[in-house]
């Protein structure tokens, strides 16, 4: 098995019209032993953008409170928020720095820019990144989740059109991988407030 798969995991972004939605399961696990159902894989960093990380339980924990310090530093120093491109090229940078000891994540970048538009990004463990205009993933059900988003995605969705789209792509393809799962919870991005739900999937 994959040291990326030992914990499960999946984190899935969508883009609307003007809007953005991000959701992850809820399991953690090693390998098919599940711990608990209460992990959540995606993180708010403000208002305007949140970041899913998929991968090594431990280095998600250590990736994220160094995102966290390098934020509150940018708005230190440059009092002002990072913008989602400007904390995916911070983020890429961070990766690329260990890649000859990487750590062991896949993140999903997902947020607003200052036009309202909808920055989607996701990148591999050493940091070579992808922007796109419609969906990203990653995690173990990441084929699956591939099939469906292609299957229900379609441009300026509304942000209550948006929320059933991604929420049946992510249920749909957590039903079709063991190491997914126990839960997911959604995060739907508007320019006037976040819209956060969660949701019931099987337990078993």
């Amino acid at each position: 098995m994959s040291i990326m798969s030992h914990n499960g995991g999946a984190v899935i972004a969508m883009a609307g019209k003007n809007c953005v939605a991000i959701a992850s399961d809820l399991r953690f696990g090693i390998s098919i032993q599940t711990l608990a159902c209460d992990f959540p894989k995606v993180f708010q960093m403000n208002e305007r953008c949140f970041v899913g990380i998929s991968g090594l339980t431990t280095d998600i924990q250590t990736v994220l409170a160094k995102l966290k310090f390098k934020w509150n530093m940018y708005k230190l120093n440059e009092e002002r928020e990072m913008s989602p491109n400007v904390f995916a090229n911070y983020f890429s940078t961070l990766l690329y720095e260990k890649r000859f000891g990487p750590y062991f994540t896949e993140p999903v970048i997902a947020g607003l820019n200052e036009n309202n538009e909808p920055f989607l990004c996701s990148m591999d463990l050493i940091g070579a990144s992808m922007t796109a205009n419609d969906f990203v993933l990653a995690g173990t059900c990441n084929e699956s989740l591939y099939g469906t988003c292609e299957a229900f995605w379609k441009p300026n969705l509304e942000p209550e059109e948006l929320f059933e789209t991604i929420s049946q792509c992510l249920i749909s393809s957590l039903d079709r991988d063991a190491l997914c799962g126990w839960g997911a919870i959604v995060h739907v991005i508007t320019p006037t407030e976040v819209i956060s739900r969660k949701l019931k999937t099987r337990q078993d």
